[in-house]
């Protein structure tokens, strides 16, 4: 939840503060380690090309069996609106303070307010991450106001609008192909998680003076269906795997797609949503477009029953969408604690 007096981590790095404000300062076990690298250079998220056919469904099934994340090439999404959508959010977190202000969360709308922000949690004991953002509410079309975006900004309104619809078609296309991995009908996922809502996040991580102190996003999973996300080429998502933390490179026009809690559940549990974190850096500023795909919080997610069996029972209890996201705004993140809370015992 934005707060009135939540400060603009972009202010204090301009500011050229040389210590971190105790708020952004993450208990010891959960700070990232700058000298840290994996054991092995060829432990990578996995890349799908979506344009081998013959290949795809296999390519899918093992990467989120085995990571709940991969990059996507090939995609359909022209490399050159991937491009426009960077350069209008740097555009924006360039502009001055005042201009950006103006579209600032209204925190009487809530935890996840739409706007210009740097807090989302409805917890204000929580540590802060290093990071500001801009949130955009642009599915279903309803929800969808260009009013409420920049102004300022050459084509910043259209290009998010161009954006959120290829960003649409893509999920839904790889909901389908997740479903076919699963030997499910091929609309099974689209159907469960219903009239999609869909919400762009521009995150802008500023360079950290103490970047063995903070983390710009803390580890999570995250709440919804599927999220689809681009980035500059700073570097700083890391994903875990068995344990590590794995970095996660920007690759050429490719997409990165992170499974979400909810489809954990409808797959019992066969596909895992990625725990992942976003580090930050001394030196310079990171960018990322995150696009979320989620249920409507009215919706009801169950397991599949045809993924529940004698030797597979189900895993999770049903939920309502809006009940699961209510928790974890209040909760907050930490890994995949939510999620867990559902477990049934075996």
């Amino acid at each position: 939840m934005e707060t009135a007096a939540a400060p603009r981590v972009q202010v204090l790095a301009d500011a050229g503060v040389s210590h971190l404000p105790t708020q952004y300062i993450q208990p010891p076990d959960l700070r990232a380690d700058p000298s840290h690298r994996p054991p092995s250079l060829s432990l990578s998220v996995p890349v799908v090309d979506l344009s081998a056919a013959a290949t795809t469904t296999d390519a899918v099934r093992r990467a989120c069996a085995d990571w709940g994340a991969f990059h996507v090439i090939n995609h359909g999404v022209p490399p050159g609106l991937l491009d426009a959508m960077r350069a209008a959010g740097l555009a924006f977190f360039r502009a001055p303070m005042p201009e950006k202000l103006r579209f600032g969360c209204d925190p009487a709308r809530g935890a996840a307010a739409e706007g210009y922000g740097s807090r989302m949690l409805a917890n204000d004991e929580s540590v802060l991450d290093w990071r500001d953002y801009f949130d955009h509410h642009t599915l279903p079309e309803s929800r969808r106001d260009p009013a409420r975006w920049p102004d300022f900004v050459p084509g910043y309104r259209d290009t998010v609008v161009k954006y959120s619809n290829n960003m649409k078609v893509l999920a839904e296309r790889l909901l389908c192909i997740i479903s076919e991995s699963l030997n499910l009908p091929p609309s099974y996922l689209l159907e469960a998680v219903g009239e999609a809502y869909q919400n762009i996040t521009i995150s802008y991580y500023s360079p950290c003076p103490q970047q063995d102190l903070a983390l710009g996003l803390q580890s999570h999973s995250d709440f919804g269906a599927i999220t689809l996300l681009i980035q500059d080429d700073v570097g700083g998502l890391e994903v875990l795997k068995d344990g590590m933390w794995i970095p996660v490179p920007s690759l050429p026009d490719a997409i990165l797609v992170i499974l979400s809690d909810q489809t954990e559940i409808m797959t019992n549990g066969k596909y895992k949503s990625a725990v992942h974190r976003a580090v930050v850096n001394a030196e310079h500023a990171r960018l990322s477009v995150a696009t979320f795909y989620d249920p409507p919080k009215s919706q009801k997610i169950c397991t599949a029953p045809q993924l529940v069996s004698k030797d597979h029972p189900q895993k999770y209890r049903d939920v309502i969408y809006g009940d699961y996201v209510s928790s974890w705004y209040r909760k907050g993140p930490e890994g995949k604690r939510n999620i867990d809370a559902l477990l049934i015992e075996q």
